[in-house]
């Protein structure tokens, strides 16, 4: 009688919670020790354009030393990516963009090298190079979302909105609620013309709600399009109804064709008052800002 194969071996009871544990712990570990070998590459990366910049200033030492750097680097270390004429270049314009070594270890190490080069290639600015660094840890943006972001100049547009926070929330939650949101929101990716109706745009919007998603930042849940609120017996409905995860309120979009107008900000307001028993905040998308 041969032994039956370890998979079709009946597990004890609770094994397979445990083993779901255990992966769990698996995955957990692997992910820590690739945070940490990517911290310590983009100390290592900053460490050695430190050494170029000083070098290079000290020693009066030209362009040319970072091509013999390269080459005795990968003749000593031939199994090691990273040590290209290019990329030593890239670790001295790291090294010089981000002379703070405290600021490095602390915040920069958490993202990885390709998103430093988004960062220098892209931005010229320290402050904005600053902010999308922040925003890609907080956001876990990819570096091709970080990229997209950089591009459609997301830090122009973080809290500018026009909303009803102010007279719906108590301070420190509209103040927060605010920053959430953008003006205007970038929505190329749906290809509409300027001549687009409302309805033609919550469409488009729906099918595309994972971009659109992504476009509106951190936080969004998308809850359903033409939610119905019944009032007294009137039927009314939301284009776009949204939930904060951060904010813990519902966020309500109305899509209008053309300017906004004032009337509108008092549409608005009509979905949260007293009789709807629980908190809900505002904002207009126009397609004109959106298409």
């Amino acid at each position: 009688m041969t032994d039956r194969p370890a998979s079709l071996t009946p597990p004890p009871a609770g094994y397979a919670d445990w083993l779901a544990e255990l992966k769990a712990r698996i995955h957990s570990a692997q992910q820590r020790a690739v945070l940490a070998v990517n911290r310590e590459l983009v100390l290592l990366y900053w460490q050695i354009g430190r050494d170029i910049l000083e070098r290079q200033d000290r020693e009066g030492w030209g362009a040319k030393v970072i091509d013999r750097l390269a080459h005795d680097l990968r003749t000593a270390f031939p199994n090691m990516k990273g040590f290209s004429p290019r990329n030593l270049k890239y670790m001295r314009a790291f090294a010089q963009a981000w002379p703070n070594a405290e600021f490095v270890q602390a915040v920069l190490a958490q993202l990885p090298w390709y998103h430093q080069l988004a960062l220098l290639d892209k931005l010229a600015d320290p402050e904005q190079r600053r902010w999308y660094a922040a925003q890609a840890i907080a956001h876990n943006w990819s570096r091709n979302v970080l990229v997209m972001q950089i591009e459609t100049q997301a830090h122009a547009r973080a809290g500018q909105a026009i909303t009803n926070f102010d007279a719906r929330l108590p301070a420190p939650l509209s103040d927060l609620a605010r920053e959430s949101l953008k003006d205007p929101y970038r929505f190329d990716f749906l290809g509409l013309t300027d001549a687009a109706q409302e309805r033609e745009v919550e469409q488009a919007l729906v099918r595309h709600v994972t971009r659109f998603l992504l476009e509106l930042g951190a936080g969004f849940a998308f809850v359903g399009r033409q939610v119905l609120l019944d009032v007294g017996g009137d039927e009314f409905f939301i284009d776009l109804l949204f939930y904060h995860l951060k904010l813990r309120c519902y966020v309500v979009i109305e899509l209008k064709a053309g300017k906004f107008k004032p009337e509108h900000l008092g549409q608005l307001g009509f979905y949260s008052p007293p009789w709807t028993g629980r908190s809900r905040t505002s904002t207009t998308t126009p397609p004109s800002a959106c298409c």
